[in-house]
């Protein structure tokens, strides 16, 4: 069974990294699955068919749960846990929709797509937007107050670009660029609104120790790192906010 579960990986992103363990048996959404134990939530959704959206999750990398988007609700604990960092547990019953999930997941994409540069990304797909779609989010009702839209865009590197404010500090460049690359190039800068993502020194990607693998920009949701290939006319970023 365990094969099988890493077959999956062909076809689906699971969110987090498949396990080896002793069968774990647990209900998600009415449907009963059977994952190794130490297997997150997140998995075993994927496992039967019950995908739940995440931005800061893929199954190439190590569970994180910054972006809260994959919250569900577990029969007997209080509150909404990530789904992708909150272990199986024998006999464990998950709840991927809810009124209370729905409004939830809708509030924190609405908050992401505020600070968000307007028009669609050069080849007319991103993760973000696909997850935008899933859960029904096409706007924001915010007005336009403090956001990062004029960040300068790093053009620096040969291969890809790196545009700030599409970036929603996800940190899947930066584990990707340690857990895959072993380069530790890229960091987080800052708390809270200031967090941002920084390579090396806060240097430009050319200056510093990245290695062009293009680990960061695979792993990147949003499309703020990107291949400069896609920009036959050069790159031109939206001004406003989506709304």
């Amino acid at each position: 069974m365990w094969s099988e579960l890493r077959a999956l990986r062909d076809d689906i992103d699971c969110g987090t990294p498949p396990r080896d363990g002793a069968p774990v048996t647990l209900t998600v959404d009415g449907v009963e699955v059977t994952v190794p134990a130490g297997s997150s939530v997140m998995l075993a959704a994927a496992t039967c068919d019950r995908p739940i959206p995440k931005l800061c999750a893929t199954d190439s990398l190590e569970a994180f749960g910054s972006c809260r988007v994959c919250l569900v609700e577990i029969e007997g604990r209080k509150g909404f846990p990530a789904a992708c960092t909150t272990p199986v547990e024998p006999g464990m019953i998950v709840r991927t929709r809810s009124d209370a999930i729905d409004r939830l997941r809708k509030g924190v994409l609405e908050l992401y797509l505020s600070d968000f540069p307007a028009g669609d990304v050069p080849d007319g797909w991103s993760e973000f937007h696909e997850v935008l779609d899933a859960v029904g989010v096409h706007g924001h009702p915010y007005g336009e107050g403090r956001n990062h839209l004029a960040a300068p865009v790093d053009l620096s590197n040969p291969y890809f670009l790196f545009d700030p404010a599409k970036c929603i500090v996800c940190s899947r460049c930066v584990r990707a660029c340690e857990e895959i690359q072993g380069t530790f190039a890229l960091a987080i800068e800052g708390r809270g609104f200031e967090s941002r993502v920084v390579a090396g020194q806060a240097q430009t990607f050319l200056d510093s120790e990245c290695v062009s693998c293009g680990a960061c920009v695979q792993a990147c949701p949003t499309q703020s790192l990107i291949e400069k290939s896609l920009f036959e006319g050069g790159y031109v970023r939206a001004e406003s906010p989506q709304t």
